[in-house]
């Protein structure tokens, strides 16, 4: 199904996400409606960096414009015909650059897969989550008959105060009439009285019964608000904590607003009740009278309950983010972020009469040199129904930047804590007044503390804090934290980095990578449960590749350019060396596997068994991939097209069975381009790269790949393809020493010649050659061949 298709078909509160994505003039949703089959068929990662593939597309969308705006006038369509004339005069803003138009229509794109990414994690969820939500449910269950409880105890009492007040107007009544009268008789008067002795005593009696029933609908609602605010919220906003960090958990607020409205009504109406005991006290009272007596402790006690509940009540429903950031809650200055407040006590007379302010950091911690900010953009809103969905009581803030304070900042602390500006922590503050029905009750709420950079190269240490403190913290109002951050158990640390590939891709780590993960954390050991990772050793130490980066590079690699085959699970991905060796080795000749590098940042290799001539598996591994390769090169035709030549010159491809024992074309051939073999767009691109070297089966060959062979893999033994050759013999060759023993033919020298400048020319300028049908030969055809030798790694 078309992508626009589903976004379409989407539930209601992820269609709120889609409006609210197109709620601009930068790509108006109309456009993207109608010329949707054309815009979602474009290559406009690709238009985004060449910019005539940009100018033709451009002027394509100006034609597709004026096509729908002449259908719109054969329809008399006279809206449609206005809108599209006004889009078409906008988007000629993109003539000098169209380049950023294909950036932008690209950064729509990729926002619509993330809304749809949200849908099938959701499912997704639910279906991992079945034993847990039973029992979630019975919890809910057991809740839900309480509120029933609660509202059929407070519907019981209405009736009790109706037939109170009907008591008391029957005494009433009769007492008036009595007091008209004339009675001589005294026994006459005597009986009278002890009639109405009798009924003020009964009156009595049913006013301490209504009191008792009060009495224990406060205790009820006592009760629930425990469970509402230290229960269900408390794990609501630890749940919120995990979801920031990628956790796949459920955080709608829909059932917590029925909740907490349903016992806002019934103490509501408990005040009510009492304002009728004191209409009806003031209309008659008596000796020992106890609505006298117990009537304002109760009052107090229900006004009590009600401001804790409203007080809680107001949370921050989406915390802040920027629309382009690495993740929420990492904030950079003057750049616009968004953050959305929600008033889990529903009242809709209330809609559009609570004003919330913004403001930061009222309690900033004394420490020196800890920055201040200034909140700047549309500071107040009013909570309305209008911005959400399920029609949440809302204030939804789209436009707020920060500003650090030139002055009057942190400098001069008395503490003499020392961090950096990622570990900063600040808190963005909500203010609003609740005022209903003579209750007035001033209400904050306040967001998870933000980490904020003033530049995008702090994104990446910036996250790290944010899943730092979101992992181990369930105090969000510590902005200290990393003062004396704990360490992390392995089970959650390890949990946390599934989730960041769950999140990002769809598919998070198994056991055996997160083994793997582990043991290069730990080394080898029998159970990794009870070890624990420092925050110094996820990302402060004294090296320039930090474990974060490392991880962090590779997941950025994944979700750029490998996220199907990872979500397919194509890609091993994290296995160390030796158990890459003991897999292969017991397969047969051409099985891969893929994994990830463990010294190239984002780098990704892939390793295949061969046999020797004495029968001896034999494991060799290219040189690690990396975004410079991949960017020009889809991995998957880098594997359905590598080769190595053998004897006599003839190429061969290595890789035939995906590990375990998967026919490569099965296992990548849905993302093959339509090309296949000699006709690939990339088969002619990687011929110029490879490096002939020996006609042996021992053989090494380069990356298709070279322009970034000169980080290598270290002291990696498998860095080579012959890897476990030259770390068997304990004498790895290097680059220099087997390439000082060529000797070119005489005969072919010019030859050579020509060819080396040629491969200069294309390698330094590709389009030299774009108007030729068939590229330079840049074959190995000019160099004589190595004697047999041992084969050691080409890489330095």
């Amino acid at each position: 199904m078309a992508q626009w298709d589903r976004l379409r078909d989407l539930p209601a509160p992820y269609t709120q996400q889609l409006h609210e994505l197109y709620d601009r003039d930068t790509l108006p949703m109309d456009v993207r409606h109608y010329l949707s089959a054309w815009i979602e068929k474009q290559e406009w990662r690709r238009a985004a960096r060449d910019h005539d593939l940009a100018m033709a597309l451009f002027q394509v969308l100006l034609e597709n414009l004026d096509i729908q705006h002449s259908r719109f006038v054969q329809e008399e369509s006279f809206l449609m015909q206005h809108n599209f004339r006004r889009y078409k005069q906008n988007f000629q803003k993109y003539l000098d650059d169209p380049c950023a138009l294909a950036n932008t229509i690209l950064w729509f794109l990729e926002k619509e897969k993330e809304i749809l990414q949200s849908v099938d994690l959701t499912e997704q969820v639910q279906c991992l989550q079945v034993a847990q939500e039973a029992m979630e449910m019975s919890s809910q269950q057991d809740l839900e008959r309480k509120m029933a409880g609660l509202r059929n105890e407070v519907q019981c009492m209405d009736h009790t105060m109706f037939c109170l007040e009907e008591q008391q107007d029957e005494f009433d009544f009769k007492f008036q009439t009595y007091t008209m009268e004339a009675v001589v008789d005294e026994a006459g008067k005597k009986e009278k009285e002890n009639v109405f002795q009798l009924l003020i005593n009964r009156l009595d009696e049913r006013r301490k019964s209504t009191l008792s029933d009060l009495n224990k609908i406060l205790d009820r609602t006592d009760d629930l608000i425990g469970i509402l605010v230290k229960k269900e919220l408390v794990e609501w906003q630890r749940r919120q904590q995990k979801v920031c960090i990628g956790a796949p958990d459920n955080v709608c607020l829909d059932q917590l607003e029925k909740w907490f409205t349903c016992v806002a009504v019934c103490l509501f109406q408990v005040r009510e009740f009492l304002g009728k005991l004191q209409e009806l006290m003031e209309k008659l009272s008596y000796g020992n009278d106890p609505v006298k007596a117990q009537r304002p402790a109760m009052q107090k006690r229900a006004d009590t309950l009600l401001k804790d509940l409203l007080k809680s009540s107001f949370v921050v429903e989406t915390q802040p983010s920027m629309p382009q950031g690495k993740g929420p809650l990492v904030l950079r200055t003057n750049v616009q972020f968004s953050v959305k407040t929600r008033l889990l006590v529903k009242f809709p007379e209330l809609n559009h009469s609570m004003k919330v302010d913004v403001s930061m950091d009222r309690e900033a911690p004394q420490i020196k040199g800890y920055r201040r900010f200034n909140v700047l953009g549309t500071k107040t809103k009013a909570l309305n129904m209008a911005e959400s969905q399920s029609g949440g009581m809302v204030a939804d803030f789209r436009h707020l930047t920060l500003k650090e304070q030139k002055s009057g900042g942190g400098g001069k602390g008395v503490s003499d804590i020392s961090l950096s500006v990622t570990e900063e922590l600040h808190i963005i503050y909500f203010d609003t007044a609740f005022e209903m029905k003579g209750l007035s009750v001033e209400m904050q709420a306040s967001s998870i503390p933000v980490v904020i950079i003033s530049n995008s190269s702090q994104q990446q240490s910036a996250w790290a804090s944010v899943l730092w403190f979101n992992m181990l913290s369930v105090d969000t109002k510590d902005v200290v934290f990393f003062a004396n951050s704990p360490a992390a158990a392995w089970p959650q640390f390890g949990e946390m980095l599934s989730w960041q590939f769950l999140s990002a891709t769809k598919r998070g780590l198994n056991e055996d990578q997160l083994e793997m993960i582990a043991h290069r954390l730990f080394g080898k050991q029998k159970n990794y449960d009870t070890c624990k990772v420092a925050w110094s050793k996820f990302t402060k130490e004294n090296t320039p590749d930090t474990f974060w980066v490392w991880f962090d590079g590779i997941l950025v690699m994944v979700k750029t350019y490998l996220e199907d085959m990872w979500r397919d699970g194509l890609i091993m991905g994290f296995v160390s060396k030796g158990k890459e060796k003991s897999l292969l080795k017991k397969k047969q000749r051409g099985t891969f596997l893929l994994r990830f590098s463990e010294s190239v940042i984002g780098g990704i290799t892939f390793s295949w068994v061969e046999i020797t001539i004495t029968g001896e598996p034999d494991v060799k591994t290219v040189q690690p991939f990396t975004k410079v390769d991949l960017c020009q090169i889809p991995f998957q035709e880098i594997v359905r097209n590598y080769q190595i030549f053998e004897a006599e010159n003839i190429p061969e491809c290595p890789l035939l069975y995906l590990y375990p024992n998967t026919p490569k074309d099965e296992a990548f051939g849905k993302y093959y381009s339509n090309k296949s073999g000699s006709d690939s767009l990339y088969i002619k691109y990687i011929k110029t790269k490879l490096v002939f070297v020996s006609k042996e089966k021992t053989l090494e060959a380069r990356s298709p790949m070279s322009s970034d062979m000169g980080q290598g893999e270290g002291s990696e033994p498998m860095n080579a393809l012959c890897g476990e050759t030259a770390e068997q013999d304990g004498s790895p060759h290097s680059l220099q020493s087997p390439l000082e023993m060529y000797h070119p033919d005489p005969m072919l020298s010019d030859a050579v010649a020509g060819a080396d400048d040629e491969l200069l020319m294309y390698l330094n300028n590709p389009n030299l050659f774009a108007d030729s049908d068939i590229l330079p030969d840049f074959g190995i055809s000019g160099f004589n061949c190595l004697p047999p030798q041992t084969c050691g790694s080409i890489f330095q």
